[in-house]
């Protein structure tokens, strides 16, 4: 008969995930500038982002610092990357939707459509005119996740991401469905810290931007 396994083995570490939006943009609020090229911080982003580095900076070691490819990421990603001595990489799975043909339109405008119910009640049954759906989105956002986790196990690592792929990210952590997506807030350079490899993921804060990091511990 084989042996059964032992008990007492000690399990696994959890890996810590801190989900960063990147900071401020000329646009933020007022357009839906999705993948469009050429978006940069502006100075109160690049103030964003030098604070966020210095609270995680406060956590202890970071094993990797990960970005979207979008230049609002990097931007955001690279003072952090500088305060725990790493290099940023980039991924593709973290970054913004695929907001197709509403890419670059004035959110106000946006708003007047009889689709934007659907995207603020119903995301889940919702497709950008030529671009992703939010389940689609949601599902790239976790895969990635998973695929870091799995990397890093028993780490810190930090995801530099956008608002509406963290929010879907958040939701699939919490259990909530994603037609709830939208009543959970992503700030510029937030930070949302999320444990996993602990059976399900627990979600330590979310939206957080002024708080010790190192304070966060499950109870």
């Amino acid at each position: 008969m084989a042996p059964r396994p032992s008990s007492s083995a000690a399990p696994t570490k959890p890996t810590l995930v801190l989900l960063v939006r990147h900071g401020q943009t000329s646009t933020t609020g007022t357009l839906l500038p999705g993948r469009a090229a050429g978006l940069h911080l502006s100075d109160l982003g690049n103030t964003q982002a030098a604070k966020a580095s210095e609270r995680i900076a406060g956590i202890g070691d970071i094993a990797a610092v990960y970005a979207s490819p979008l230049e609002r990421t990097r931007e955001t990603a690279a003072p952090i990357a500088k305060a725990v001595g790493k290099r940023v990489r980039t991924r593709t799975g973290l970054l913004e939707c695929e907001f197709g043909g509403w890419t670059g339109r004035k959110l106000k405008d946006l708003a007047k459509l009889p689709e934007w119910r659907t995207v603020q009640t119903a995301p889940s049954t919702f497709r950008f005119p030529g671009g992703e759906s939010f389940t689609e989105m949601q599902t790239r956002m976790c895969t990635e996740i998973q695929h870091l986790v799995a990397r890093h196990p028993g780490e810190r690592i930090v995801c530099v991401s956008h608002a509406d792929p963290i929010k879907a990210a958040v939701a699939q952590a919490q259990g909530i469905h994603l037609d709830l997506f939208q009543r959970i807030v992503i700030s510029p350079c937030s930070i949302t810290p999320i444990l996993f490899g602990t059976g399900v993921p627990i979600v330590l804060a979310v939206n957080s931007t002024g708080d010790d990091l190192s304070t966060l511990a499950p109870s």
